[in-house]
């Protein structure tokens, strides 16, 4: 017999709960989302520590920044929202079917997975829990191994402030993952690298179950013609180096690397440079700068390095001065120049404060560049010329854009968020995360007044004459 808290017996609460209250009340779903919030709110600084814990160091600062604030609000909008959100939609029917009326209505797919990620191990499950939740689901979310410390403590306080038919939290390392990945969820949601998505993806399928991915990827950042006609590649170097830099460069849609006008690489690493002596002035020191979240993530890193080195790109420092720290998985942002598309660095997320530079002759060849490859997850242009900016806009395809800066789409809970391809499917956020969650059943209601009746057999001439003038 299988143990009482076993991950079987654990989901097979919550979808025996979700079968008995198909349909949560509103009030019943704010109750939970403002139960999530106070969780948050309240154990801010524990929380922080525990991120911190995991990742050796990161800035308080920074998961305040990155993980809590966008987490309040993805969960205050799904509130102020629920009551629009959850109220049948009329559509409209065909003057053959009138005084007929359809509707769509938003239902609770029922018991639901979410699988997070160590890299923003509170957001990443925060707002898929808002729009899971505001959906009316019961949820089973899996911790990643690789962030213990805030696994642990989110298990405990989800533990005081949920019913475990209601949520529940689970640890464990990678078999747990494969085991969560093969229950027969109502929708699995998984945020991680292509590799474990598709063996996310395979274990779902034997249960048909539905799949967001929300992946990775090689996301650029290109700097258009026009920001440096205008004056303003200053300001592009900036925000790339300051997206890029953020938890180390451990972002899903950071920068990962930047094509520029050639001739501009040289000005490209002075500005970056200042731009990471100001926000970092003793960067081996800094309480603001994350270290590589472990010991394999950081060996990967320096072993993208020494490759590129081996086969001859030019890789520079932007903090001269500070080195690689293997003890403490301390490692300054590098900027690599003639990197060959051979190079590991080149092929792979890079998840670091690596960033290779591509000069291009022409926006044309930035745009192919970028279309020779597989789709990316994000991407940033940087131009003030709003014809350079259409075509990039509709000449590319990614999951999400930011013009003139980095990372900030994802902070905007009335857009979806999603990849596309090779760094995902599906999205969420506000609405679109509502509607992921949600099964949009349509709703026909016949009229007393119908003429469907003249259609049905035996057919006859009267039936003729009506099919001909449908079909005329």
């Amino acid at each position: 017999m299988p143990h009482p808290d076993s991950l079987a017996n654990r989901f097979a609460r919550l979808q025996l709960a979700a079968r008995g209250d198909p349909h949560p009340l509103r009030a019943v779903r704010e109750r939970r989302l403002l139960a999530l919030d106070r969780l948050l709110l309240d154990n801010e600084a524990a929380i922080a520590d525990a991120v911190r814990r995991d990742f050796g160091h990161r800035s308080p600062a920074e998961t305040r920044l990155l993980e809590l604030f966008p987490s309040h609000e993805a969960i205050a909008y799904a509130r102020r929202h629920l009551a629009r959100w959850m109220r049948p939609q009329a559509r409209s029917v065909s003057l053959w079917f009138q005084p007929g009326r359809a509707e769509v209505r938003y239902q609770p797919l029922g018991a639901v997975g979410i699988i997070v990620p160590w890299n923003y191990p509170v957001f990443l499950a925060a707002a898929p829990l808002a729009a899971a939740l505001a959906a009316g689901n019961r949820v089973l979310v899996k911790m990643s191994e690789n962030s213990p410390a805030t696994a642990s403590l989110f298990a405990e306080l989800v533990a005081r402030s949920f019913a475990d038919d209601e949520l529940s939290i689970v640890e464990g390392d990678v078999r747990v993952a494969q085991e969560f990945a093969q229950l027969p969820f109502d929708h699995l949601l998984f945020t991680g690298s292509t590799a474990v998505g598709r063996h996310v993806m395979r274990a779902a399928a034997d249960n048909l179950t539905p799949v967001t991915l929300e992946l990775g990827g090689k996301s650029p950042a290109i700097i258009g013609p026009g920001a440096v006609a205008a004056g303003h590649f200053a300001r592009a170097v900036e925000r790339i180096v300051v997206g890029k830099c953020l938890n180390a460069g451990q972002t899903c849609i950071a920068p990962d690397y930047v094509l520029l006008p050639v001739g501009h690489e040289q000005a490209f690493i002075d500005r970056a440079r200042q731009v990471v002596a100001a926000c970092y002035p003793d960067i081996a020191h800094s309480a603001d700068y994350s270290t590589i979240v472990d010991q394999r993530q950081y060996v990967r890193l320096v072993s993208y390095i020494d490759e590129a080195r081996a086969r001859g790109a030019q890789v520079v420092d932007l903090a001269p001065g500070a080195l690689a720290d293997p003890r403490t998985r301390r490692l300054p942002p590098l900027v690599f120049l003639q990197a060959g598309d051979d190079l590991r660095v080149m092929r792979e997320e890079i998840f670091g404060p690596l960033l290779p530079l591509v000069p291009y002759s022409n926006l044309e060849a930035a745009i192919g560049y970028v279309n020779g490859r597989p789709r990316p997850l994000a991407l940033y242009y940087f131009d003030h010329e709003r014809v350079n900016i259409e075509r990039v806009l509709n000449e590319t395809v990614s999951g999400g854009v930011t013009v003139n800066d980095t990372i900030l789409h994802i902070a905007q809970d009335d857009l979806p968020f999603g990849g596309v391809g090779p760094s995902g499917m599906g999205c969420y956020h506000g609405l679109a995360g509502f509607e992921t969650f949600s099964v949009r059943k349509a709703v026909f209601r016949q009229s007393r007044l119908s003429a469907v009746g003249l259609f049905s057999p035996p057919y006859g001439a009267l039936f003729d004459r009506l099919t001909r003038i449908l079909l005329r």
